[in-house]
């Protein structure tokens, strides 16, 4: 027990230490869209590990989102050594993609090895809570795709069997952990570039793309609903920016406005949120036309008492190339940040928090108050008639 205390003591030394190395300054250079101030984030070395930190497997890959949780924890220094799924197509392109690692027999033996610590899972939504109460049960520490949870009761059986256990639940809020732009604008905001958060303004669009979707993907029970689903993103970030504990839900919406063939599916929803932080609007929608190059114009506004910030996730239809586009505007100018260079720092953190029993990564409370809020504001959304 000393021993653990004294590893715990040096890890959180350690991890301050290298928190101030990371702070790069940004490299400036003239910008030809209006004379704006641009930045560029400095290249910052990855974490090199000789020997792997942790072993982790996959349980469940029924979102693409899969592989970009692997890479997230493989960065901070896992090791994939298993994989389990019922579907054959499924494991075949996992098989490609990670032949190193084995796959397994079934569930059962994934969580019957002692030598895994943490599970992956994208299963389909409202298979990834039982899941995860599965393998916190076993021992093991579990990472959802988002969403996590899709009903209060699971929420309900979550924070019991979390709390009992002492185990890490944490989903995967890609839009924030994965996004690069997004990353900065945490470190700006807490280095206090635009004041006090007062709001924040999350928008969610994602392409349909009907022919490519599975079953699953239309069935209300399965997904969750829209604000559950791709809205959880939003409300993650929502309480990160303002750095809320407690929020309401003022108003939500829900509708399916241009999908008849697909009755229990929603195409638009949006939520008005109130916290012990900031305000927050939140809207997501499945509408992104063919025309553009990404699967949607995600952005993200925070309005500070003394500026604000937009980031540009996807794409920036103005002219510059790729995504990770940062605009801060403050009392003195406005600056564009090109953010493709920032490092991503959730799975080495994860990692950490799994090695070190700490909540780095993520509280296991933001965590768990995200996926409260979407769960609420979906349950109570009004359902919208544009034929009235």
């Amino acid at each position: 027990m000393k021993k653990s205390e004294n590893q715990r003591r040096t890890f959180l030394k350690e991890s301050v230490a290298s928190a101030a190395g990371l702070i790069t300054l940004p490299m400036l250079s003239t910008d030809s869209f209006g004379h704006i101030k641009t930045e560029k984030v400095a290249y910052t070395e990855p974490y090199h590990y000789e020997n792997p930190r942790i072993k982790f497997s996959v349980i469940g890959m029924n979102h693409g989102h899969i592989y970009g949780q692997v890479e997230a924890v493989t960065r901070g220094g896992g090791q994939l050594v298993s994989y389990y799924a019922k579907e054959a197509d499924l494991v075949a392109a996992f098989a490609k993609r990670f032949p190193q690692a084995k796959l397994a027999s079934s569930e059962k033996e994934i969580l019957d090895d002692k030598s895994v610590q943490l599970v992956l899972s994208s299963a389909i939504a409202n298979e990834r809570a039982p899941l995860g109460i599965r393998v916190m049960k076993s021992g093991k520490d579990f990472m959802s795709d988002k969403p996590g949870i899709t009903t209060l009761q699971q929420l309900a059986d979550v924070r019991r069997v979390q709390k009992e256990t002492g185990r890490i639940y944490s989903i995967m809020y890609s839009e924030r952990f994965e996004n690069r732009a997004t990353v900065k604008a945490g470190e700006l905001v807490k280095a206090g570039a635009i004041g006090k958060v007062i709001q924040t303004i999350g928008l969610g669009p994602h392409r349909m793309n009907t022919n490519t979707r599975p079953e699953w993907f239309f069935n209300k029970e399965q997904f969750g609903g829209i604000i559950c689903d791709i809205g959880s993103h939003q409300f993650d970030q929502y309480l990160y920016f303002t750095n809320s504990t407690q929020a309401s839900v003022v108003a939500s919406q829900i509708g399916n406005t241009n999908h008849p063939q697909f009755p229990q599916f929603e195409d638009f929803g949006d939520v008005m949120l109130r916290g012990n932080g900031g305000m927050g609007y939140i809207r997501v929608d499945w509408f992104t036309p063919d025309g553009l190059k990404t699967w949607g114009d995600g952005r993200l506004t925070i309005l500070g008492t003394e500026g604000f910030i937009e980031i540009r996730k996807n794409i920036d239809i103005g002219g510059r190339e790729g995504g990770n586009h940062l605009f801060l505007t403050d009392n003195k100018e406005t600056r564009y940040i090109d953010c493709t260079q920032q490092e991503l720092p959730y799975g080495r953190l994860l990692v950490d928090d799994v090695l070190n029993r700490t909540e780095t990564a993520m509280s296991q409370t933001h965590c768990l108050l995200a996926a409260e809020l979407s769960l609420i504001a979906q349950k109570q959304a009004q359902k919208i008639d544009l034929k009235a």
